[in-house]
């Protein structure tokens, strides 16, 4: 058996055969309400400090986890080249734009993205907070910067109190997963698990552990402990909001020109291989159809068909399609054969489609794609999207 529901303008009718459920659980919330785009393969939130610090509390006070990434150019191309590196932002609860770079790239490709929200600005209005303080634990780090660090926070009385630091060595991710470890972490009582391991380490140890971590919010921040410590000197505010902050990092840290240099190449060809014509594309004008959903739902199944410009508000029609799928425990079929436009923030709602679904070991399918389709999709670097792994 088989009901059908269509709706057009961007608002799903009623489903015929079950009404929607009233309650969404809080993995369905986050999803319904993240205002999501897909950037060039990556997922990024359109995020402000102060929406994010407010989720951040929530998660606090729910014990919920909250798995925040900070993806900058590094990211992009990392993202580009390992699958689960890319795996480890797919599935987070939120994604910052932590790079001017991307900051640019958004603009050019008219994804509302306006605000660089850095992993080490948050760290530092963190702690500038005189209400609702987290409890931090500190990972990471070279020798005792850690250690140095805590003390400092627990002198200043600011609104990061540290109940916890570790500096687990040089280990593999295996290493560093030890029960010991893990045990010493959760035994803490922290809000906060700040992580400062190389990028594609604290990525990889951090998603291998997320099930065994009891500290609700977990987030990689990277060279932020030598900022605090003061071993290293952060670039001025000037040249970080112009986006030459790589330049001061290879003066106070030589070693990193060749780190800057590889992905700067790397960039170099998605900007004119990717961005450029994605650029020259949404600014061609054309007449787009009247974007409508149809769903078809099966016992074990549900297709969806999209007809007209899948953009902005309309694309998060898509989302209560989901949502009643997931509830009736049905995987999902998407049909984009009479879809004339696509654009980041439906990216960004299919990457949400697929996190409600893998929850519950569903799967999403995406049928229908004319070779034009199959273009937009290589172009912003989602075609892993197109396999229903």
């Amino acid at each position: 058996m088989s009901t059908f529901q269509t709706a057009r303008l961007g608002q799903p009718a009623p489903p015929v055969a079950r009404p929607a459920p009233k309650n969404l659980d809080d993995g369905e919330k986050g999803e319904a309400t993240r205002d999501l785009y897909g950037l060039l393969g990556l997922p990024v939130d359109a995020v402000d400090f102060r929406s994010l610090i407010q989720a951040m509390d929530a998660a606090a006070a729910k014990r919920e986890p909250f798995l925040i990434s900070t993806p900058n150019v590094n990211f992009l191309i990392k993202s580009h080249q390992d699958v689960a590196f890319r795996d480890s932002m797919l599935l987070s609860d939120v994604c910052l734009a932590d790079g001017m770079p991307l900051i640019w790239i958004a603009k050019l490709l008219r994804v509302p993205i306006h605000e660089r929200v850095a992993g080490s600005d948050l760290f530092g209005r963190l702690k500038s907070r005189t209400e609702n303080r987290l409890r931090v634990f500190l990972f990471g780090g070279t020798g005792d910067l850690a250690e140095k660090v805590g003390l400092q926070l627990n002198a200043e009385k600011c609104g990061l109190e540290c109940v916890g630091v570790l500096n687990p060595g040089f280990g593999s991710v295996e290493e560093l997963s030890s029960p010991d470890i893990i045990a010493q972490i959760n035994a803490s009582g922290a809000d906060l698990l700040a992580v400062f391991l190389n990028a594609e380490k604290a990525q990889a140890w951090l998603l291998r552990n997320h099930h065994r971590l009891s500290v609700p919010i977990r987030a990689q921040f990277g060279a932020t402990i030598n900022f605090e410590a003061g071993t290293i000197r952060r670039a001025p505010p000037l040249m970080r909001s112009t986006g030459f902050e790589w330049l001061w990092r290879i003066k106070e840290e030589p070693y990193l020109w060749r780190r800057y240099w590889a992905d700067g190449k790397a960039l170099l060809q998605v900007l004119c291989t990717c961005v450029l014509p994605l650029a020259i594309a949404a600014r061609v004008s054309r007449q787009q159809a009247e974007f409508a959903i149809r769903s078809i739902q099966r016992d074990e199944s549900m297709t969806i068909s999209l007809t007209g410009a899948a953009a902005a508000d309309k694309a998060n029609s898509l989302l209560p399609f989901a949502t009643q799928a997931v509830r009736d425990h049905k995987s999902i079929e998407i049909n984009l054969a009479g879809v004339d436009y696509m654009d980041g923030r439906f990216f960004g709602v299919l990457i949400g489609v697929k996190r409600q679904l893998a929850r519950q070991n569903l799967s999403l399918t995406i049928v229908g794609l004319s070779p034009r389709l199959r273009r937009i999709f290589r172009l912003n670097r989602f075609e892993f999207l197109l396999s229903d792994r």
